[in-house]
């Protein structure tokens, strides 16, 4: 193992071993009861069996066979998400061929970014992910369950189900992926169309014809973001079939990976003697394992929080110091947009996870001694599943990237660092994606343009009033403040004024997520403004440095002056009426902080 890795992972497991030993005790508490089922009464089971037939209802009567609860995340909506319509009578049929039972236990909601970005709906994305983990917890309280099967794909969707099926750590559960669209129009050309739109070149019916020409059939959207991020850290955790994440929705490799998933999980269950649960899956070394499979990748942004609110969940402590150190010797072994122009599938097809894997594996940037869903050890994860004479076969995958301006070894990277920096100073801490900004761009220095809303900044650049190098400061965004949405309207308009040849960068508590791109953007600052941060001081005017090449983020006032200036203040109730948004005050009152996961489930933060 790399040093560093290994220390790292050293000092999470020092650190949370209380909280994870009463995790484990929790866990091993849960089993001693048994098939959940025996504990019910005879009037709670038929309540559970009632709507069944005939044939499961004799085998839920019985001890022996496992019943696999599905949770599932299915919409309409998420184009991600709308192959599952038929997921769960595929894998009633897939787990009955082996002698087992499924039900579906719940759905859970599931809110497309996309569709929301921009619009009051976007305030309740981030919390979403707690409210899909309450909701799955709910499913499964009925403890009817041997193991558990997780559809959902996006953005914190699958989060959420996670956080939930770690607080059923003595079940075993496979997440069940449905695959990306086929590639649309290039990502690089449809940032053009949006810039041109900014610029007001172009109209908004060709805005349209580019935007329906690139999110174009069901599927994930192509390009590297949450969705896909969350798809390959939980595939590099072991909580997926090895190569199972970037299959097509709808071929027939697609379709059987669906079935051996739903009865995988069945032989993973207390009931037999490979018993799997996901407490013994997702440790210390899985966890980094994820992590060091985001940063090789230049992965969301979003599981700066995320990954931090799993760990949690499973009784250890992470924070934003471990996903520094482990960029610092992280290789950056892939392009793709944002921070290339290729898209997922072209990962896929230059050898996708398989050579992934192996890769990080050889370097000894990845723990192998890991469990997973397809049994022990990651070496597992270096196969690619392929047909054949209609059932799934794992063959070795291959030892070279197929396409190396896609995809590369860790020893030929890219970059030779992850291209996530964690910056601190007198502005408090936060994260800058570097993977995807232009060389030079790493240090600014200019004028704060302080604004309160994203929609002011569309208003200020119609205006001609950001000609000019500055640093765009976006304020009263965080997660108590207004929910912490996701802030891409921001990016066209900041793109135009860089090609302009502005230095341009932006400063905020809200977030960017996985389209975080070429323009340099300290995200997540904490302490956020309505918690009494500094980014609430920042007046129009002052000089800001953002400095990801020493990770320091400061305003340039004397620390006099500053600690006199009042805290600003903003009448935020626009953002807390309306769109449902009035039933969620609980969860913006009582949100940790960004670096603390930005979490409301855990009542010690």
């Amino acid at each position: 193992m790399h040093p560093v890795i290994e220390r790292v992972t050293q000092r999470i497991e020092e650190r949370s071993a209380a909280d994870r030993q009463r995790y484990l005790e929790h866990m091993a508490a849960a089993r001693s009861k048994g098939p959940h089922r025996g504990a019910l009464s005879c009037g709670n089971l038929a309540h559970g069996f009632a709507a069944c037939g005939k044939e499961d209802k004799g085998e839920l009567r019985s001890l022996t066979k496992a019943n696999i609860g599905i949770v599932t995340a299915y919409n309409d909506m998420l184009s991600a998400h709308q192959p599952y319509h038929d997921y769960p009578d595929k894998l009633k049929a897939a787990i009955r061929e082996v002698g087992s039972v499924a039900q579906v236990a719940g759905g859970v909601p599931a809110m497309c970014d996309g569709v929301t970005q921009g619009q009051p709906g976007m305030e309740l994305s981030l919390i979403s992910r707690d409210v899909i983990a309450m909701a799955t917890a709910v499913s499964l309280s009925h403890n009817m369950f041997d193991g558990g099967l997780m559809l959902g794909i996006c953005d914190k969707i699958v989060p959420g189900l996670l956080i939930a099926a770690l607080r059923f750590g003595h079940l075993p559960f496979v997440f069940v992926p449905a695959g990306p669209m086929p590639s649309g129009i290039t990502n690089k050309e449809k940032a053009r169309v949006r810039e041109l739109y900014a610029e007001g070149k172009v109209s908004k019916d060709d805005l349209l014809e580019a935007e329906a020409a690139s999110y174009h059939s069901p599927g994930t959207c192509t390009f590297y973001g949450t969705a896909n991020s969350n798809q390959l850290v939980v595939e590099i955790m072991g909580l997926q079939l090895p190569g199972s994440s970037f299959v097509n929705p709808g071929s027939e490799l697609r379709e059987a990976l669906t079935r051996v998933a739903g009865q995988q999980v069945t032989r993973i269950t207390d009931l037999g003697a490979d018993y799997t649960p996901i407490s013994e899956i997702v440790t210390a070394k899985s966890i980094v394992n994820g992590l060091v499979g985001l940063l090789a990748t230049g992965g969301s942004t979003n599981h700066t929080m995320h990954l931090i609110a799993i760990a949690r969940a499973a009784g250890y402590r992470i924070d934003w110091d471990d996903f520094a150190e482990i960029s610092s010797v992280t290789p950056l072994v892939t392009r793709i947009y944002p921070n290339g122009d290729a898209d997922i599938n072209h990962f896929q097809r230059a050898g996708g996870m398989a050579f992934l894997v192996r890769t990080l594996l050889d370097a000894g940037l990845l723990h192998e001694d890991v469990k997973t869903v397809a049994g022990p050890g990651l070496r597992r994860y270096t196969q690619k599943p392929e047909l054949e004479n209609g059932k799934v076969v794992w063959r070795d995958g291959p030892t070279e990237s197929h396409d190396t301006d896609v995809l590369r070894g860790a020893d030929a990277p890219f970059s030779s660092h992850g291209g996530l920096a964690v910056l601190a100073g007198n502005l408090g801490r936060a994260v800058m994606k570097t993977s995807a900004i232009p060389e030079g761009t790493e240090m600014i220095t200019a004028p704060a343009v302080v604004m309160s809303s994203q929609h002011e900044l569309e208003q200020r650049f119609k205006a001609g009033e950001l000609n000019r190098d500055c640093v765009v400061v976006v304020r009263f965004q965080g997660p108590q403040a207004i929910g912490m949405p996701e802030l891409h309207k921001l990016t066209p308009p900041l793109g135009v004024l860089q090609k302009r040849g502005y230095k341009v960068a932006l400063v905020t508590d809200g977030r960017m997520s996985g389209a975080s791109g070429k323009v340099p953007a300290a995200i997540h600052v904490t302490p956020e403004a309505v918690d009494g941060g500094v980014i609430g001081k920042i007046q129009d005017g002052d000089l800001v440095r953002l400095d990801a090449l020493n990770g320091t983020l400061d305003v340039l006032v004397e620390s006099d002056e500053l600690a006199q200036r009042p805290q600003a203040t903003l009448d935020l109730s626009d953002s807390h009426q309306g769109m449902g948004r009035e039933l969620f005050g609980v969860f913006r009152a009582n949100y940790s902080g960004a670096e603390e996961g930005a979490c409301v489930l855990f009542s010690d933060q």
